[in-house]
């Protein structure tokens, strides 16, 4: 894999990460709150389980074949 492309993938990584550290933070709050809206908190809670899906894939991409 060329260092340009690993380096835009880490980059992706990162953007993903902090996506997902910020929904996580929203989603706490929206659970706290007394005005509970049942499907945006499902709608949420889909977008992090997507990202965390993403980013496990390209941290996977991210890890050389090794030849058994």
């Amino acid at each position: 894999m060329a260092s340009d492309e690993t380096e835009t993938m880490q980059l992706r990584i990162s953007e993903l990460a902090m996506e997902h550290r910020d929904l996580d933070d929203v989603i706490t709050r929206l659970s706290e709150s007394q005005d509970l809206d049942q499907l945006q908190l499902r709608r949420l809670k889909k977008r992090k389980l997507f990202l965390k899906d993403m980013i496990t894939k390209l941290e996977d991409q991210l890890i050389p074949d090794i030849d058994a």
